[in-house]
C-alpha cells in the first residue's frame, strides 16, 4: 500500500516477491513520496472505519458450523424450489384433488390403506402413457404434489416431510422412477421444444415446465430415498439398497442415469437447449453421485477398507472427525497495525541490545527483497488479481475492492494446545535434506513412520503392469459404481469438466453479466417482469439464491467425483484434475475468493416463510421492502460455507504435491486473496486455506514470511507436518510454472498408458494370445460368405495350386 496521500499504484512485483522500497517513476500529477513516518490520525480512522464497512468487522465471531455430506433434508428439499414457481405448489394440488375426488368419494389420501394407495397410482401411472401431451402433465403434477407429500391434507411441516418419504417409496416400488426416466429421455430429444426456446429473446420458467415437473419428482425420490432415519421400516431400506444398484449399474441401458445428467449439462452449456432448468438437473446429478458412489463417512469405510486389502497399516485418524475438534484462529494481522509496529520498533532500535536476525542473515544469503517496508503486506497490490485476469478468457476483469486497513482488536497470544491435531507422516526417507545431523540416525525409525498411500501401491501396480504385461495377464478391474461412471464418462469426461466451469463461472458472485456468458436464469425468471419495488427485491433474492444452489451443487459434485476416483484408481482422478486445471479451474475458483468472504457467508438471500414445506402449511405474512431486507436471523449461509469450504477442498486436490500448480497460485497471486478468506472463523474453512499457503510458503520468499508471522504460527498449529518438509524455510523465489512442466507431461503420458491399457482394447493387439494348436486352428468354425462354395474350385486353382511351395524357406521358419 502506498504512504497516505502518495501516488498512484506501481508496477506489480514478480511472483513470491515483496514490493520495492520505492515505486518506479509514474507519470502521475504528482511525485512519488517517500514512506510517511506515521499516517495522520484522522485518515487512520478514516481507513479503519472504511475498511470494517468494505471488508466486514474482524470481531467475527466463531461459526457453530457442521460440514456433512448435505444441508438437513427439509432444507435440501425447500432448495429445489425457486421462489417464483410457488404457485405451481397449489397447480399440483389442484390437479391431484380434481383426479382424485372423480375416484374416491369422500375420503382423503391419508385415509386410504396400502392396498388402496397402490391402486390409484397404478391408474395415475396409466395417464402417463397417454398421447395428449397437456393430459400427461396433469397426471405427472398430480403424481409431483404426491411427491411433495399431500400438504393440503397436513397440519405442520413434520407431516408433509413425513408423507413425502412415505409417497416416494410408494411411488418408487410401483415403477413411477422408470416411467418418468422415459419422459425425461422424451423431453431431452424434443426438437420443438429447443427450437422454440432458441427462437425466443427471452427464456421463462413456461419453457421448461414439463421438464421442471419430471425432475422435481424424481429428485424428490432419490432424496427421500437416500436419507436414512431410525425408524425406517426393514422393507424401505431394501427398496434403498434396490434403487442404489439401479441407479449404479444400469440394467435397461448402456450408461448409468448419471450420465444422462451429465449429456443434459453439455447440451446447455453448447447452446442447443437453453430452456433445461439447469438447477434441477445438477441438484439431481449432486444428489445421484451422493446416493450412488457414497458420502464422506461411505468414503472413509471404503478407504479404510481398501487399506487393509492391500495391507497397508490402517489410517492413523480420520480427517473429518479431527477437523470437527479443531478451533478456528484469529484472523491474521493487517498492514497498517504491522507498519505501526515496524515503526515503533525502528524508533527504538538504538535501545535493544541484542543482535537482529536481519544482521545475522547477511552472513547466510543476500536478501535481494529488503526494504524499508518490510512489514507491509502484499495483500495491499492494487493489481492482486492481474495475474487471475491475465490468464482467464472467459473472465472479465472486476473492480477489486480497496483493501483499507480496519482496526483490530488487541492481538491474542497465540496459544497452542498440548498436542498437536494431526500425526506426522513421511513420504520421502531416501533424501536428507532438511534434517538436522542429529536426525540422521533416526532414518531407520523415519522409515518405519513412512506413510503409505493407497495411490502408491496403485502406481506402482501400474508400472508393473506396463513393464510386463505378457507375464502379469489381464488386470481384474472390480465393477463397482465408481468404476462404471468413470468408463461411461471417459471420452467426453473433457467437455463435461469445462461444461461444469462455465455454469461455476456464471454463478460466481464476482461474474458480471456478458452478452455471450450463458443464461442460467431460465428457471428463475417469471414471464411477466415484476413491477413494483417489492417484487424486484423478492426477485432479486431468488436470483441470488439461485445462483448460490448452482455453485453449491456444482462445488459439491465436483468434490465427490475427485475423492472417489481418487480412491478407486489415482490415474483416474489425475485424469479429471488435469482437465480441471487445463479449463482454468484454478484461477475462477480464486477469483470466486477475490470478494468480501465475508459478505457472501453471512448472506441472507432466503425468504423463510416462502421455503418448502413451511409455504404450504402456514399462513403467508404479507412481505414488505423491510421484512426482506431484514432476512432470517441466521449467523450464516449454511449453503455459502459449505461452498466455500467444497471449492477450497478443491483447490487443495487439483494443486497437493504439484509443483507446477501450486506455481500458478503464486503466479496469480493467491496469497492475499486467501488470507482474507482467514477472517472466516471456523476451523475446517481456515485449515484448507492454510493448507494452501503453506504448499507456496517456500516460493513467496523469506520476506513474505517475516510479515506474515502469525498465519505461519497458525500453520504450524493447524496444518500436519511432514517431518524433512522445508516449506517453514525453504527458498525458491525464482521458480516459475514452467520450470515444472516436465513432470505435467510426463503425468499426462502415464494417464493416457492408463487408459488405453485398461480401456482401449482392440482386436488385433498385438499382445493377443496365439493359438498355435493345428488342430485346433483347423477345428475352429469360420463364417463363409453364401457365394464362397460358387468359387471353392477357382479359389483353389488360383491360391494354392498355382503359387509353387517353397519347402527350403517353410522348414527354416519352422
Amino acid at each position: 500500500m502506498e504512504a497516505a496521500g502518495g501516488a498512484g499504484p506501481a508496477p506489480a512485483p514478480a511472483p513470491g516477491r515483496a514490493r520495492p522500497a520505492q515505486a518506479q517513476p509514474q507519470p502521475q500529477p504528482q511525485p512519488q513520496a517517500q514512506p510517511q513516518p506515521q499516517p495522520q490520525p484522522k485518515n487512520r480512522e478514516l481507513f479503519r472505519s472504511q475498511r470494517k464497512e468494505s471488508e466486514g468487522s474482524v470481531d467475527c465471531p466463531n461459526l457453530e458450523f457442521e460440514y456433512r455430506d448435505a444441508d438437513s433434508h427439509g432444507a435440501e428439499l425447500a432448495e429445489l424450489y425457486s421462489y417464483t414457481e410457488e404457485p405451481e405448489l397449489s397447480t399440483n394440488r389442484r390437479c391431484f384433488e380434481e383426479d382424485f375426488h372423480a375416484q374416491v368419494q369422500g375420503r382423503r389420501w391419508l385415509e386410504l390403506d396400502g392396498v388402496q394407495q397402490k391402486a390409484y397410482v397404478m391408474r395415475l401411472l396409466d395417464g402417463l402413457e397417454v398421447v395428449n401431451r397437456d393430459k400427461r402433465l396433469k397426471v405427472a403434477r398430480a403424481i409431483l404434489y404426491l411427491a411433495q407429500g399431500v400438504f393440503g391434507d397436513c397440519d405442520n411441516e413434520g407431516d408433509v416431510l413425513h408423507w413425502s418419504r412415505h409417497n416416494s417409496f410408494l411411488l418408487y416400488r410401483l415403477g413411477t422412477f422408470t416411467a418418468f426416466l422415459e419422459l425425461l429421455n422424451m423431453e431431452i430429444d424434443n426438437s420443438q421444444a429447443c427450437s422454440s426456446a432458441l427462437r425466443k429473446p427471452a427464456i421463462s420458467l413456461a419453457d421448461s415446465t414439463e421438464l421442471r415437473v419430471l425432475l422435481s419428482v424424481m429428485y424428490l425420490m432419490v432424496e427421500n430415498i437416500r436419507v436414512e432415519q431410525e425408524t425406517d421400516p426393514p422393507e424401505w431400506k431394501s427398496c434403498r439398497e434396490t434403487f442404489r444398484m439401479e441407479l449404479s449399474f444400469p440394467v435397461h441401458t448402456e450408461e448409468p442415469f448419471a450420465l444422462l445428467l451429465f449429456t443434459m449439462v453439455t447440451k446447455f452449456c453448447s447452446g442447443h437447449a437453453p430452456h433445461f432448468p439447469m438447477k434441477k438437473v445438477l441438484l439431481l446429478l449432486w444428489k445421484v453421485l451422493l446416493f450412488t458412489l457414497g458420502g464422506f463417512e461411505a468414503l472413509q469405510a471404503m478407504k479404510v477398507r481398501k487399506r487393509e486389502e492391500l495391507g497397508l497399516p490402517p489410517l492413523p485418524e480420520d480427517s473429518i472427525q479431527v477437523m470437527r475438534s479443531m478451533r478456528a484462529a484469529s484472523p491474521p494481522t493487517y498492514s497498517i497495525e504491522l507498519t505501526e509496529q515496524q515503526q515503533q520498533k525502528r524508533g527504538h532500535r538504538s535501545r535493544r541490545p541484542l543482535v537482529k536476525q536481519d544482521s545475522l542473515d547477511i552472513y547466510n544469503e543476500r536478501d535481494p527483497f529488503k526494504n524499508d517496508e518490510a512489514g507491509i503486506d502484499e495483500e495491499e497490490n492494487d493489481d492482486v488479481d492481474s495475474g487471475i485476469e491475465g490468464e482467464l478468457d472467459l473472465m472479465e476483469r472486476d473492480a477489486i475492492i480497496p483493501t483499507i486497513p480496519a482496526q483490530r482488536p488487541p492481538i491474542e497470544r497465540v496459544s497452542f494446545p498440548k498436542g498437536l491435531p494431526w500425526a506426522p507422516k513421511v513420504r520421502d526417507t531416501e533424501t536428507l535434506i532438511g534434517l538436522p545431523r542429529p536426525i540422521h540416525e533416526s532414518v531407520k525409525t523415519l522409515k518405519q513412520h513412512k506413510y503409505v498411500s493407497i495411490s502408491d501401491i496403485q502406481i506402482k501396480n501400474e508400472e508393473e503392469l506396463e513393464k510386463c504385461p505378457m507375464s502379469l495377464g489381464e488386470e481384474e478391474v472390480q465393477e463397482t459404481p465408481c468404476e462404471i461412471l468413470y468408463r461411461a464418462m471417459l471420452y467426453n469426461l473433457p467437455q463435461y469438466m469445462i461444461a461444469l466451469l462455465k455454469i461455476l463461472l456464471a454463478a460466481a458472485p464476482t461474474s458480471k453479466a456478458k452478452t455471450d456468458s450463458i443464461n442460467i436464469l431460465a428457471d428463475v425468471l417469471p414471464e411477466e417482469m415484476p413491477i413494483t419495488v417489492l417484487q424486484s427485491m423478492k426477485l432479486g433474492i431468488d436470483v441470488n439464491r439461485h445462483k448460490e444452489i448452482i455453485v453449491k451443487s456444482i462445488s459439491a459434485l465436483l468434490l465427490l467425483l475427485l475423492k472417489h476416483f481418487k480412491l478407486n484408481h489415482i490415474y483416474q482422478f489425475e485424469y479429471v484434475s488435469q482437465h480441471l486445471v487445463f479449463a482454468n479451474c484454478i484461477p475462477l475458483i480464486l477469483k470466486f475468493f477475490n470478494q468480501n468472504i465475508m459478505s457472501y457467508i453471512t448472506a441472507k438471500n432466503s425468504i423463510s416463510v416462502l421455503d418448502y414445506p413451511h409455504c404450504t402449511v402456514c399462513d403467508l405474512p404479507e412481505l414488505t421492502a423491510e421484512s426482506l431486507e431484514a432476512g432470517d436471523n441466521n449467523q450464516f449461509c449454511w449453503r455459502n460455507l459449505f461452498s466455500c469450504i467444497n471449492l477450497l477442498r478443491i483447490l487443495n486436490k487439483l494443486t497437493k504435491w504439484k509443483h507446477s500448480r501450486t506455481m500458478m497460485l503464486v503466479v496469480f497471486k493467491s496469497a492475499p486473496i486467501l488470507k482474507r478468506a482467514l477472517k472466516v472463523k471456523q476451523a475446517m474453512m481456515q485449515l484448507y486455506v492454510l493448507k494452501l499457503l503453506k504448499i507456496q510458503t517456500k516460493y513467496l520468499g523469506r520476506q513474505w514470511r517475516k510479515s506474515n508471522m502469525k498465519t505461519m504460527s497458525a500453520i504450524y498449529q493447524k496444518v500436519r507436518h511432514r517431518m524433512n518438509d522445508d516449506w517453514a524455510y525453504g527458498n525458491d523465489i525464482d521458480a516459475r510454472p514452467w520450470d515444472f512442466q516436465a513432470e505435467e507431461c510426463t503425468l499426462r503420458a502415464n494417464i493416457e498408458a492408463f487408459n488405453s491399457r485398461r480401456y482401449d482394447k482392440p482386436q488385433d493387439s498385438e499382445f493377443a494370445p496365439v493359438d498355435n494348436c493345428l488342430q485346433s486352428v483347423l477345428g475352429q468354425r469360420l463364417e463363409l460368405p453364401e457365394d464362397f462354395h460358387y468359387s471353392y474350385e477357382l479359389w483353389l486353382e488360383r491360391e494354392v495350386f498355382s503359387q509353387p511351395i517353397r519347402w527350403e524357406e517353410l522348414l527354416r521358419y519352422q
